[in-house]
């Protein structure tokens, strides 16, 4: 069991790409804790949220491949915030001190939630040029846990602990998810109460995604067909409130697919982005970009831009 945690590929990610910690708020207890690898000449990385239980290490894989291939990854751990109105100006001026303008999301669970909102927030100056949505939902209340929200920051941690650890799998699983899930207990484990109660929160507190302001923002919606913490009902909303949305199937995968189908995330989210080859939005060193692909990829603009 842990087998993640002592893997080589793991020790080589902790050993070789630093985490920075930035305070951006007043309150400096506030703090992001945060990987960024990649060329530093890229201004629109590709940024991970993760999930209720994620610290910003689990999203080492698509850290070590994407790198490896010339693209700008940051992966984020969030401060204690208590209302999604707080998050985006908190994500915002995270973004200010980056100097970053525009920014790709993939958001995972609450993650993928809060990316939405952050696209809400700022949709009449946009920062978001694409959302990637893994397993991700557009309104909390398909929790049932919206009366309890408020009181999540009462609650001691060993109960957020039971309450995050039911949505985790429990029937058999091949042993790649077997070791995803051990992994995200390990991290879930390093969260205090503070951090699992206001993620909670965020997770649990009555809100919704308002799609007509982010309509046109390139979206993939990457989800599993096996057993998750979503119902049928919310990934169908998805689905409804983002009809033009590429969609991206795993066949399995579970509540971490990034973790136990690293290899078919992976090639997902380099679909999604080869949309921006060639243009100020490229998540990728230009350098990487072969010649035929680029040609490939201006063609695709021109017959776009046409049909518009």
């Amino acid at each position: 069991m842990g087998e993640i945690k002592v893997s080589p590929d793991y020790n080589w990610f902790r050993s070789t790409v630093p985490l920075k910690k930035i305070i951006v708020d007043d309150d400096d207890s506030k703090i992001w804790s945060l990987y960024d690898a990649g060329p530093r000449n890229i201004r629109c990385p590709l940024i991970f949220l993760p999930p209720v239980s994620g610290t910003a290490d689990v999203f080492f894989r698509q850290i070590l491949a994407l790198t490896g291939w010339g693209y700008r990854v940051i992966a984020l751990q969030y401060p204690v915030y208590w209302d999604h109105l707080e998050f985006c100006d908190g994500f915002r001026k995270l973004l200010d001190h980056l100097q970053l303008d525009k920014v790709h999301l993939f958001g995972a669970s609450l993650g993928g939630f809060l990316a939405q909102k952050f696209a809400e927030y700022t949709h009449k100056s946009p920062r978001v040029q694409s959302l990637i949505l893994c397993n991700a939902f557009s309104d909390t209340s398909i929790f049932n846990q919206t009366w309890t929200a408020n009181s999540f920051w009462l609650m001691p941690s060993f109960m957020l602990k039971k309450i995050v650890l039911g949505n985790f799998s429990s029937g058999p699983v091949d042993p790649m998810m077997a070791d995803a899930i051990d992994f995200m207990v390990d991290r879930l484990e390093s969260l205090g109460q503070s951090e699992l109660a206001s993620r909670l929160t965020l997770n649990c507190q009555n809100s919704y995604v308002e799609p007509h302001k982010i309509r046109d923002i390139p979206v993939t919606i990457m989800d599993v067909f096996d057993q998750s913490a979503l119902s049928t009902e919310a990934k169908e909303e998805m689905y409804k409130l983002y009809p033009n949305a590429r969609r991206a199937h795993l066949k399995t995968g579970g509540n971490f697919p990034y973790l136990c189908r690293s290899a078919e995330v992976n090639l997902y989210v380099q679909i999604h982005l080869l949309q921006f080859h060639g243009t100020k939005y490229a998540a990728i060193d230009p350098s990487m970009v072969s010649a035929e692909e680029l040609e490939v990829q201006k063609g695709n603009l021109g017959i776009s831009q046409e049909e518009q």
